[in-house]
C-alpha cells in the first residue's frame, strides 16, 4: 500500500478525525537532504479530531505520532502537521 494511504489509514483508526488531509511533499525536497529517492519522504498532515481537544501542541504531536506507529513513523523523513 502507498504510504499516503497507510497513514490516512492509521490516523483515522487511531484518531478518528473529522478532517484529515495527507499530502506529499517530496517533489519539493528533491536532491536535498533525507530524500532517499522513493518520493514518499516529507509528508505534511492536516487534521481536526475531537480527540485531540484541550491537548497541548505538543501532546497533539504525540498523539499524530503514536497513531502513525512506528512501522510508519520509520518510513517518513518529515513530518509537518497542521491542526485545525
Amino acid at each position: 500500500m502507498a504510504l499516503d494511504a497507510d497513514i490516512r489509514d492509521a490516523l483515522t483508526r487511531g484518531l478518528s478525525p473529522e478532517h484529515l488531509k495527507v499530502i506529499n511533499e517530496s517533489h519539493m525536497h528533491a536532491g536535498h537532504s533525507g530524500d532517499d529517492g522513493s518520493g514518499e519522504s516529507h509528508w505534511r498532515v492536516v487534521i481536526a479530531a475531537t480527540a485531540l481537544d484541550g491537548q497541548s501542541r505538543l501532546a497533539k504531536h504525540r498523539a499524530v505520532h503514536d497513531a502513525l506507529g512506528q512501522g510508519i513513523i520509520d518510513r517518513l523523513h518529515a513530518l509537518a502537521i497542521t491542526f485545525r
